[in-house]
């Protein structure tokens, strides 16, 4: 334990890393079991929600569960879904409405809302803290506590008020260890905390690498005539080519508002696409466009999505703790949702450490109950009925893995007696930038299309610019001496919002890296063909702040 004689410490029966779905359900969960029990909450985001996107059409299996009375509890979860609309684009203005006869069933969203995630977790947090719960934001967890066994023991927040030169400045606060005898980490896609366990205990030796997309997205406000609450849209193709992965969503919500974004699978080849410059061009389909014109933008957001389903699940219990939600990688690929397997994961890692407790269990066990209770839930069914999806497109493409995702989903109901696997790493993907086509985007025309640094004022994005970046590099080189001449460089195009750029000074080209404008999506971390560059947490609170979104 690195500083241990500066950091205070607080002791607790659990520790929870990570105030979305999972984190909190888990917590909700425990004091529902036994309103003894203490339970801490730790939020890197300013407040709880900060850090949350997600499209979202949510389905509320999980959350009837939690809370079966959540209607009459106020829960913030109101728009039903009232149709279902599936484009397959052709060209950039050409395409065709998929009939729901030729719909994938578990696409099919009777029943679900579209909501906004961050404003639930809200709600979730304060349903916590009325519980007893200790929810604390703007604390960054940033290291790992293990005792002299090697078990978890729980984690330190990250040290505050240290300058961009490493030294203390007057503002220094240490951070705070807090400890527990069992830890959740619910960090969402890629933690970074989560990655450190993954190899220190080797829990992905028996799972496909984890795959990924980076999901881009905005509000808009827009005119009621255009506005038809209720609807999903969805799209697949233009902009893509066939054999990248990826769609379109554009849901109607509440008050006149749309949520809109393109998701981009990260085992995209071509070295010279730019998720956000093809989430611009989307927009400008006609089938898209006809909601926005005369409408305003008012949010903007980025966030990796794991989409690598059953088979990249890595072992979910440790000495000490465990993984639950998207950072494990519980979404469910054809139904395009991980909140609801998020907060049921949530709810059995909360259960499986109560029956350890309630047994006379002293805390730091490998829970292997949670393990089985995953196994044997609808979360594990879900997964496995879906688990040809994502391989099918890789193999197939878009066009012919659709048609195989359903029959598949349709006429086999999940249970073909195969299982496919994609065991490429999303950053071994690339082509040489010498062997790939060129994209010209063009220009934003600040109407439907914008530029990256305006799209980031949106987030309201904000660090303290004095202190070290969180963006690590394993070695400064790598990005011009190797990445430039293989890959033009590719962290140029893959950020959504213009951290990366390769300056010229005096003749010499030069890696620069605005840390301050992250966005926290994790994609640099996931595309680099190197895997050079680290995403660590910054200060608590920094980051965006997507309260709505």
């Amino acid at each position: 334990m690195s500083e241990a004689t500066e950091r205070e410490s607080m002791e607790f029966d659990v520790v929870v890393v990570g105030g979305g779905p999972a984190g909190l359900a888990a917590a909700c969960r425990l004091m529902q079991l036994d309103d003894n029990l203490s339970v801490v909450v730790v939020e890197k985001g300013s407040e709880i929600g900060a850090h949350i996107l997600s499209g979202n059409v949510f389905e509320p299996t999980g959350l009837d569960e939690l809370y079966p009375d959540w209607r009459d509890r106020g829960a913030p979860v109101k728009t039903a879904v009232t149709g279902d609309d599936i484009h397959y684009l052709t060209s950039d203005s050409g395409g065709m409405r998929v009939p729901g006869l030729f719909v994938p069933r578990p696409m099919h969203n009777k029943g679900n809302y579209i909501i906004s995630l961050g404003r639930l977790c809200q709600w979730l947090g304060e349903q916590a803290e009325n519980a007893g719960v200790n929810v604390f934001p703007g604390f960054a967890a940033s290291e790992v506590l293990y005792d002299a066994e090697g078990r978890i023991r729980g984690v330190a927040t990250s040290d505050m008020g240290i300058g961009k030169n490493g030294e203390k400045k007057s503002s220094y606060q240490a951070g705070y260890e807090l400890l527990g005898k069992y830890t959740i980490f619910a960090e969402g896609v890629r933690g970074n905390l989560s990655e450190q366990l993954m190899a220190r205990f080797d829990l992905r030796a028996n799972a496909d690498p984890q795959h990924y997309g980076i999901g881009i997205k905005e509000v808009w406000e827009i005119e009621p005539g255009r506005h038809s609450e209720g609807l999903v849209v969805h799209t697949a193709g233009w902009p893509l080519d066939n054999q990248t992965e990826g769609g379109g969503f554009l849901y109607h919500a509440a008050n006149n508002q749309v949520y809109l974004g393109l998701i981009i699978a990260l085992n995209y080849r071509n070295p010279h696409l730019a998720p956000f410059e093809e989430f611009q061009r989307w927009k400008q389909h006609p089938k898209i466009r006809q909601y926005l014109e005369g409408g305003k933008r008012i949010g903007y957001g980025a966030r990796a999505v794991n989409k690598g389903g059953l088979q990249s699940l890595p072992k979910l219990a440790f000495p000490g703790g465990m993984l639950v939600g998207c950072g494990a990688g519980f979404l469910n690929g054809v139904k395009i949702k991980g909140a609801h397997t998020a907060i049921k994961t949530g709810m059995l890692a909360a259960e499986s450490i109560h029956e350890a407790l309630s047994a006379g269990d002293e805390g730091y066990e490998q829970l292997e109950s949670y393990e089985n209770k995953v196994r044997e839930s609808w979360v594990h069914d879900e997964l496995h009925r879906a688990r040809n999806f994502g391989p099918a497109l890789h193999k197939l493409g878009t066009f012919w893995g659709s048609a195989f995702t359903f029959i598949d989903q349709n006429i086999f109901f999940g249970k073909l007696p195969f299982t496919w696997r994609n065991q490429e790493p999303d950053h071994e993907s690339l082509d040489k930038a010498a062997d790939a086509k060129p994209i010209e985007y063009p220009k934003p025309d600040g109407v439907i299309t914008f530029d990256r640094l305006s799209s980031v004022f949106l987030s309201s994005t904000n660090h303290e610019e004095d202190q070290p970046s969180h963006l690590k590099l394993k070695d400064e080189s790598a990005p011009i001496e190797y990445n430039l001449p293989n890959f033009d460089e590719p962290a140029q195009r893959y950020c959504p919002a213009g951290v990366y750029e390769v300056v010229e000074e005096a003749g010499a080209k030069r890696f620069e890296i605005s840390a301050q404008n992250c966005v926290h999506c994790k994609t640099c971390d996931i595309k680099d063909p190197t895997q050079n560059i680290v995403w660590t947490v910054p200060e608590g609170g920094g980051g965006p702040n997507y309260s709505g979104m």
